[in-house]
């Protein structure tokens, strides 16, 4: 065995020590059928798992009541200190897994034979606690996480010239504005031309007359 195998074989021990399971090898029923069975108790409450177990009709409703009980004596024999009213049991994992299969056969017509597999399963359950008593170390942490950390002085990040006169861009002052001058100005009347006297007349009749 090589040293990477040892130690993964040795922190599997030390888990199994803190952990309460109970497993059943070769359940004679498919392992289809085991799971639909299993799913409806997944992460539920003890006492609400045993109640769904009792009342299903299914046939693997029945074993996995039986299997749920001997996980939860393993957890009292591991925890001898601690009420199972009070701790809150649930089922933290239930796993299906394909067993052997027995290979029969059924006989057909013209000399012909049909293959019948039957199968079977491994089930594990493994049952924990929601109220678990916290050690000492894990106490420590979660003060110090806690505690109140001092603030940091934010720097203040620095400014060009450039980037301030594009970040704040000076308003240039309004000009005043001078009022145009819509009317124009009137101009003064022109002198009228002199009446020229017109070809054909005499000017010596009129002299006369006067």
């Amino acid at each position: 065995m090589g040293v990477k195998s040892r130690t993964r074989a040795e922190k599997r021990k030390e888990t199994k020590k803190s952990m309460a399971f109970a497993s059943l090898n070769n359940v004679p029923t498919s392992p289809r059928k085991m799971r639909i069975v299993a799913d409806l108790v997944r992460g539920k409450r003890v006492e609400l798992a045993l109640h769904i177990l009792k009342t299903n009709p299914k046939h693997p409703a029945i074993r996995l009541h039986k299997l749920l009980l001997s996980a939860i004596s393993n957890w009292q024999t591991k925890h001898e200190g601690q009420r199972i009213e009070e701790s809150d049991l649930f089922v933290k994992e239930i796993q299906v897994d394909g067993g052997r299969i027995l290979k029969r056969i059924q006989p057909s017509p013209q000399g012909r034979a049909h293959r019948i597999r039957k199968r079977s399963n491994h089930v594990t359950i493994i049952v924990d606690s929601l109220n678990k008593p916290e050690s000492g170390m894990e106490a420590t942490m979660d003060e110090l996480k806690t505690e109140v950390k001092e603030p940091k002085e934010k720097k203040t990040p620095k400014t060009t010239p450039k980037a301030t006169a594009k970040a704040s861009p000076k308003k240039a002052a309004p000009k005043p504005k001078t009022p145009k001058t819509t009317a124009k100005a009137k101009m003064a009347p022109k002198a009228k031309p002199a009446a020229t006297p017109k070809k054909g007349t005499n000017l010596k009749s009129s002299n006369k007359k006067g």
